[in-house]
Parts: structure tokens; sequence; C-alpha cells
């Protein structure tokens, strides 16, 4: 049983969890062939061959192997995980270049604990946000490139949480794409490949009962790298979401390997997730809130996320699907077919988007628009509005066009984010198009 369940699990595109579509077209077939071209150009410019030299403050890629970076240009000039595992689901990426990025992660795991200069503690088993190309040193919080200087209260006392969780789908990715399960018992630093995924996966600290990631004052760390300038404390439903993804990815490893007690058991991690999410994140608003305390908002990536993976079922999934459409009609969280984090009408106050952040109102992850969830929320508008998903999505698409980076310097479509002033950040940037390209193309497959 466990062995049919895990081969199906690994041979279905998302785990058997999302909601059955139709397949009334969302973006045409020339619409579609532009944006996997423009994919596949984004993440030629994202990747640093072995010995490429990027500049002097960064030298050259020393790791022995192909990295992607999570743009083009100079964006973001080093190896973060969650953005190279957010591309995975394009099948753009070959796996030998899988097995090289999967392993750096894992020799760069954590092997014990220690406390930072700045005062903030990395537990073992912690994985890095994101690797120096020269000399593949492990930096595990936000706002430097410095192994030395890293870990500020500002960027929380622990590491972001979700990277934990990336881990474990790189490596189900991989295996899913290789056949192969021989990586999972391959030895880095004393340790198999399975023990250090198992050992990541438990770093982020949850709920003993419900299994829900959380944060206090004292301890907290990031709750997603997209959302590292905004403070959340009580139960966190973004990481919550990529902790139940991991879970039924761990049990299909598991299952595979023939050891179904430990598939039992990472089955059961995602159904308590499953079961919690609804209630405990419920909003008065329709919407999923992103926290239980500090910035407890309504969360547009969440609730789309939570739709995507099949979190939410029946009353709630159709609850869900409603709000967004209806938000998206009323012009509040979209712009130009990039998503905003919050809807403009639930910001903390006249002067905050989130209740706390260290980026500016209407900039950034506080308030500016990101094509990276735009897929998610099309697919979450479907449920209810075929029609509506496919304005959305034309619209990103629209965009992309208009600003396409192959133009030349004075075009940088995608970018990280844009608002409605006229700012960008961080052009020819990787998961603003990997990310939907991997949610259209399930979409028009039907697959879904």
């Amino acid at each position: 049983m466990f062995l049919v369940l895990a081969y199906l699990m690994l041979s279905a595109p998302f785990l058997l969890q999302g909601q059955t579509l139709d397949k009334t077209e969302v973006l045409s077939k020339d619409q579609f062939e532009f944006l996997e071209g423009l994919t596949e150009a984004v993440l030629e410019a994202s990747r640093i061959y072995p010995n490429q030299f990027i500049s002097d403050a960064f030298g050259a890629n020393n790791t022995g192997g192909t990295l992607i970076r999570p743009g083009g240009r100079n964006a973001y000039p080093s190896f973060w995980i969650r953005d190279y595992a957010m591309s995975l689901e394009t099948g753009l990426i070959s796996l030998e270049e899988q097995k090289h990025m999967l392993l750096l992660t894992a020799q760069t795991q954590a092997n014990q604990t220690w406390i930072t200069s700045g005062g903030s503690m990395i537990p073992v088993g912690a994985i890095a946000d994101h690797i120096r190309i020269d000399d593949g040193l492990p930096i595990y919080f936000p706002g430097t490139y410095s192994f030395t200087d890293q870990g500020t209260e500002k960027w929380g006392s622990l590491p972001p949480y979700g990277d934990q969780f990336m881990f474990v789908h790189m490596a189900y990715i991989y295996v899913k794409a290789n056949g192969g399960m021989s990586i999972l018992s391959e030895e880095i630093n004393g340790l198999n490949l399975i023990e250090r995924l198992t050992l990541a996966f438990h770093v982020p600290p949850s709920g003993l009962e419900n299994q829900l990631v959380i944060a206090s004052e004292k301890f907290r760390g990031v709750d997603f790298g997209f959302r590292d300038a905004i403070e959340f404390t009580g139960e966190l439903l973004y990481p919550s979401l990529l902790k139940y993804r991991a879970a039924l990815e761990l049990s299909a490893l598991f299952s595979i390997m023939n050891r179904p007690e430990l598939a039992v058991k990472y089955q059961q991690i995602a159904k308590a997730i499953k079961e919690s999410i609804p209630n405990v994140f419920r909003d008065d608003s329709g919407f999923l809130k992103a926290s239980t305390k500090l910035s407890a908002q309504p969360d547009v990536w969440g609730t789309s996320l939570a739709v995507y993976l099949g979190v939410l079922e029946g009353e709630e999934l159709a609850a869900a699907s409603e709000v967004l459409m209806e938000a998206y009609k009323k012009g509040t969280i979209s712009y130009r077919g990039n998503i905003r984090h919050v809807p403009t009408d639930h910001d903390f106050d006249e002067n905050k988007v989130w209740e706390k952040s260290i980026a500016a109102k209407n900039t950034y992850q506080n308030g500016a628009y990101w094509g990276t969830p735009t897929g998610w929320v099309a697919y979450a508008i479907h449920q209810s509005s075929p029609e509506l998903a496919k304005q959305l999505a034309t619209e990103y698409i629209d965009e992309l066009i208009e600003n396409d980076f192959r133009k030349g310097t004075a075009f940088g479509a995608p970018y990280e984010c844009f608002d409605k002033e006229g700012g960008t950040q961080n052009p020819v940037y990787l998961t603003s198009v990997a990310s939907p390209l991997a949610v259209f193309r399930e979409i028009l497959s039907g697959q879904k």
C-alpha cells in the first residue's frame, strides 16, 4: 500500500492535493509560449557557471557546479535556497544542476547550534538563507553576505523558517525527476541526506498538537523570505503551508524507502496542519490571516497558496476563492497582473500596510506588487470565475511583454516587484515568471 501511494505521489504534479479544474483557457498558446520562453531566458541569465566571475565584490563561483541566483543582472549575487526551490517546478533545471545545489545545501546545513556575533541563534539542522559563491559559506540570516557578522535582532533570533521546508522540496523534486532513491542514502558530513532532510524539517518551532509553525517576540524567525522585512508572531500561516507540503513530500520519500512507520508519521503531521489552518487563521475578511499575533492581517499570498496546495476544501475553499475573486474585481489586490501581500482595504492603518515592517509603506514587501504569487491567485480565482482568472493572467502577460528585459537595458521585466508610482525593484527576477509558469502549465493541462 505504501509503495503504491508513494509512486502515485511522486508521479502526480502536486501530491494529489490540488482541486480539479476544467480546461477553460487561462492563457492562449501564444501567451504561454511567451511566458515559457521568457522564463528560460531569465533562468539562463540567473545561472552562475563553475568558475564564472561575477564581480570584484563577489568573486567567482568556486562551488564546483552551476548555481542559480534569484535573477539576472545585479540581483542578489549569491545562491538563495528558496528562490531556486520555487523555480524547480518549471522543469527547466537539469538533474546535474539540481544535484549540485541540493548537495551544496546539505553540506552547509548547520552541524551544531551556535550564537552569532549579533546575538541570534543558529540551531543544529538549520538551512542557509543564502550561500556565498566564492567560498561556499552559509549565511543563515537575511541582510548580509558576511559569515562573521550575520544574525541580528533586526532579522530575528532564529533563521528564516521557510528554507528548511524548501530543502525538503528540493530533494523531493530531484527524486521525482530522477526516479532513483540512492541520493537519499548519500552521506554528507556524517549524516545521510534523508537524515538531514528530517533534521531540517523539525528545526522551525511548532505547536505540539496542531504542528503549526510559531514565533514569539523572544524566539522569532522570518516566516518566509519574501517578507523578511515584516515581523510576525504567534502561529504563522505561510511557513505552516510550506511545512504541510514538506510533510507530504517526506511521507512519499519514506514510503518508497519502505519505511511505512515514518511515512505515516509525516502523513499525520500534514493532516494536523490541514485540519488546523482553517480554524486558526480564519479572518472576518474572508481571507486567511498571516499570523495570530503581530501583523495578523489578511494574507493574499497565504490564502491563495492554501487553495493551490489543497489545504482548503468544501466551504472553506469556496469562501477563499470568492474573497480573492471579489478583491480582484475591486482592484484591492492586483496591479498590472501583479499581487500585493495585503489587500489595500486591509492595511493596518493609514501609515502602515503590515503592522510592523522595516520597509516604507507601498514599497517592497510592504505594499508593492509581485509577480511570484500571480499563478496561485489566478488558480484560486479560477475556482469561481475562469473568465476573471484569464483576465488577471492576461494583465500579467501584457506587463511582461511591455517591459521584457530582452528589449534592452532600459527594460527590466520580470521585476521582483513594482509600485503604482513607477518604482521597480530588481529586474530580471526569476520567481516572478518561474512560479506562475508552473501553475499556468498545470491549469492548462487540467492535471492540477
